[in-house]
């Protein structure tokens, strides 16, 4: 899903740009300085060489470093690509449980987990969980969540 979301997305933007360079190089506008029409073309094609190497090593790269794990107390989630942050969520301090799917995420049958809590730091976002999974996890944890709640605000 991951792959197939990143070249969506390189697939508008280089035909964005593609059509943007036809624009420049069709119309016959004196103020614009002859080399940017020379090379106008090198920046759809530039930006496709980035989008094929992203569309290639980012969701490996993603699915090496990102970790989660839910246990009885605690809910660990880590991200990050060259700086990790981890992340750790008491399951009494749960106010939400959020689980979501969008139209890729449907397709493929998986789903997006967002837990929130009171704290500055947000949520806690689980991407790419077995949608029947996610939604178990999401009801479990919002049971759990009510039972170990305490008075703390």
């Amino acid at each position: 899903m991951w792959t197939l979301s990143i070249a969506v997305g390189a697939v508008v933007a280089v035909a964005v740009l593609g059509a943007a360079a036809w624009g420049i190089t069709a119309a016959d506008w004196n103020w614009i300085p002859a080399w940017v029409t020379e090379y106008v073309w090198w920046v759809p094609g530039l930006y496709a060489l980035y989008a094929v190497a992203k569309t290639a090593i980012a969701p490996r790269w993603r699915y090496r470093v990102h970790r989660w794990e839910i246990t009885a107390d605690m809910m660990y989630t880590r991200t990050g690509w060259i700086s990790r942050a981890w992340q750790l969520v008491p399951v009494s301090r749960i106010q939400t449980v959020d689980h979501t799917q969008g139209w890729m995420e449907r397709m493929f049958r998986v789903a997006t987990l967002e837990v929130q809590t009171a704290s500055h730091a947000g949520s806690s976002t689980i991407e790419g969980l077995d949608a029947d999974e996610a939604r178990r996890i999401s009801e479990d944890l919002a049971v759990r969540a009510s039972e170990l709640r305490d008075d703390a605000t």
